[in-house]
């Protein structure tokens, strides 16, 4: 039985109503896969084919005018100055993209895996010690904060900081609270306008030290050197985040698999990608239309804000057949949108994926059988990132 065509209407998520956003998912592809929202004017895109394509389309879809769906909202940030890397579109976004990409290949990324798996080894060891308890809290929440923090050379007693950006940020988009971000924004600039500073006089091993003495000692722009930060907290934190907490909701929630990955440890560096797919962290975001678009029968006009729904996309059966909502960690599920397509393709991916193996390879080793408690579970404020914020969790009977 098909999904009801009454439910084909766009509503932002935030909080508690992401528990649920794939009923809505499916009605608009089936039913509405170009839809337009009148209350705010803009339009959404919903099945794989017609997202991928305005993905990796950077002429006739931009990322210059911001990605959310609410116009003028890059300026109302705080952020034209700093023209932030995700929202420049190619050539400029390629030749900044060449200068940062050399540190987060797969094979780059790998050095930092030593730091990942001890983490989580002892972040494991606090919560099967004490029975159990928020999982996000203790363990998925701050493991990207490491991360980033390592990538941009900040400080371990700096760190905690970003989560309460990443929270005043991402939380604003559902309130409205323009002024909260513009503080917060202002935050971060003066964080990391004085990293550089110091990065300019000691040099570390770390990006914005590579991005200070880039151009034979010239350096980056300052302003470049800032959007940059500005996007590896923003795009770095909750994010992984979402993949680890959704991740735990969807094995606990199909034992059989759950038991398949502890079984079959090996199966995990591929299982990540299911699980990628199935969470997508980043639900979706917005391009701006530069000239009139044709998606299938409708025209969106120039100069529109179009969402491109890559949760919706990941779940989409005409591209993964019937059991497109069901977790298979064996599945191959060829392109998936979780990362973006195309120029915009993430540049964390690689790190993501790391510390979804390394965390599931050592969950699944230490408490094969764990459970969470998904109904008590907290979803994050925010119109664009699932996420939990707080998930309690049992490490099962071993």
């Amino acid at each position: 039985m098909g999904v009801d065509a009454a439910l084909a209407r766009f509503e932002p998520r935030s909080g508690a109503s992401w528990r649920d956003p794939f009923t809505m998912y499916a009605a608009l592809r089936d039913h509405d896969p170009v839809h337009h929202v009148h209350d705010g004017d803009y339009w959404v895109l919903s099945r794989h084919a017609d997202v991928i394509e305005a993905a990796r389309d950077t002429q006739r879809f931009s990322s210059a005018r911001g990605l959310t769906f609410t116009y003028d909202d890059v300026s109302a940030a705080g952020l034209d100055e700093i023209s932030p890397m995700v929202f420049l579109d190619p050539p400029d976004h390629s030749e900044f993209r060449q200068l940062v990409a050399r540190g987060f290949t797969p094979r780059a990324v790998t050095t930092v895996e030593p730091q990942v798996r001890q983490f989580v080894r002892e972040r494991l060891d606090d919560i099967v010690r004490a029975g159990g308890g928020d999982i996000v809290t203790t363990m998925f929440k701050p493991l990207p904060t490491l991360v980033v923090g390592h990538y941009l050379g900040v400080p371990a007693s700096d760190r905690a900081r970003f989560d309460g950006w990443v929270h005043r940020i991402v939380g604003a988009t559902s309130s409205g609270g323009a002024h909260a971000v513009l503080d917060t924004v202002g935050e971060v600039f003066e964080y990391f306008g004085d990293l550089i500073d110091r990065r300019r006089a000691d040099p570390q091993d770390d990006v914005i030290s590579e991005l200070v003495a880039a151009g034979d000692g010239v350096g980056v722009a300052p302003m470049r050197i800032l959007g940059f930060a500005f996007t590896m907290i923003t795009g770095g934190n909750d994010t992984t985040t979402g993949l680890l907490s959704v991740g735990s909701e969807l094995l606990a929630a199909h034992s059989d698999q759950q038991r398949r990955l502890a079984d079959r440890p090996d199966l995990i560096g591929d299982a990540v990608t299911e699980m990628l797919r199935l969470a997508s962290p980043v639900q979706g975001l917005a391009r701006t239309t530069t000239v009139d678009v044709a998606v299938g029968d409708t025209v969106i006009p120039a100069d529109k804000k179009v969402m491109l729904l890559y949760g919706s996309a990941n779940r989409d059966e005409r591209q993964f057949g019937a059991t497109a909502g069901d977790l298979d960690v064996t599945r191959a599920p060829g392109p998936i949108l979780t990362f973006g397509h195309g120029a915009h393709y993430c540049l964390g991916a690689a790190a993501a994926r790391l510390m979804g193996r390394v965390t599931f390879e050592e969950l699944l080793a230490r408490c094969p059988r764990f459970t969470v408690d998904a109904a008590n579970g907290r979803f994050a404020d925010g119109h664009f990132v699932r996420w939990y914020d707080s998930l309690p969790f049992e490490p099962g009977d071993g």
